[in-house]
């Protein structure tokens, strides 16, 4: 049984390319034969992925955090071949989601059984702007964050997602959203939005607490005009999700989101998708995943 591997050659700071040798190992252990793809840049690893699949690829094994996973989405999702999550990033917000084991070898192991078996779990995936993905899309202030803290190049790692985040709050103001859900428009003041097909996003911070990967809907979490006090209190609530109870923030679930505000761009397990306005579709049963938890 013939599978394809991505690994991404910076997530973790490198982890994704240390643990591979012995990702690739357990997968031969098992009785698959895996195949790395030759892929560096994110359209080359979506390009090989898809051509893997063409080719009868049994899987595609995504070796890194949720960008890896997400370039192996655009090959996968739709097709019936199933996605692998082997976490080794810095965020790993889809295989919590999924339940994969965070020990890499663990979650290829796992992964390698349930193609044995014939075993998969089939979930929702969204679309926007002809692009897939599986976690969360974001748009506001995080998305400002994001796209600051990918222009710095000083400082490294988490610290420089934290230096983006003070020059955003330095000039904090609510964003004119316009939001259409399964056509119901209406037009808000907003800090930031949050649209989820499952719960988790930033590393490990339950944005959107009650998203089901299964029952065809995304979740809509907004929070509206906030003071950079409120802000930065209401933050740490996100970890286990209880932000939602906050006076601010509303919930709301679609099956169809559309979103519209001047000058914003969205992201999506942590990429860059599409500028707004942009229209998102939840794809019911569109990802079959192997590896994953009950």
């Amino acid at each position: 049984m013939d599978v394809a591997v991505l690994v991404s050659p910076v997530a973790g700071r490198g982890r994704a390319r240390t643990v591979s040798a012995s990702v690739l190992a357990a997968l031969r252990d098992a009785g698959l034969r895996p195949r790395v793809l030759d892929a560096v840049t994110r359209p080359d690893a979506e390009r090989c992925a898809a051509d893997a699949v063409r080719a009868g690829a049994a899987a595609v094994v995504a070796i890194g955090g949720d960008g890896v996973a997400h370039a192996a989405l655009q090959a996968v999702a739709g097709t019936g071949t199933p996605l692998a999550v082997v976490p080794a990033g810095t965020g790993n917000d889809l295989a919590l989601a999924l339940g994969v084991s965070p020990d890499p070898v663990s979650a290829a192991r796992a992964a390698a059984a349930d193609l044995l078996a014939g075993r998969d779990r089939t979930l929702d995936a969204a679309r926007t702007a002809g692009r897939w993905w599986a976690t969360v899309l974001c748009c506001g202030f995080d998305s400002a964050v994001t796209e600051r803290a990918n222009r710095l190049r000083w400082p490294r790692g988490r610290r420089r997602y934290d230096l983006a985040v003070l020059a955003e709050l330095a000039r904090l103001r609510p964003y004119e959203v316009t939001l259409v859900l399964d056509g119901a428009e209406r037009t808000l003041p907003a800090t930031m939005v949050a649209v989820g097909n499952t719960a988790w996003y930033g590393g490990g911070l339950r944005i959107c607490p009650a998203a089901d990967p299964a029952d065809g809907l995304l979740d809509v979490t907004v929070v509206g005009a906030v003071s950079r006090r409120d802000l930065i209190a209401t933050k740490p609530r996100l970890a286990d999700g209880t932000h939602v109870a906050h006076p601010a923030v509303t919930v709301h679930r679609a099956a169809r989101v559309e979103l519209s505000c001047a000058g914003v761009t969205t992201y999506a397990d942590g990429e860059p998708v599409a500028p707004l306005p942009a229209v998102t579709e939840c794809v019911p049963g569109a990802l079959r995943v192997v590896g994953a938890g009950p």
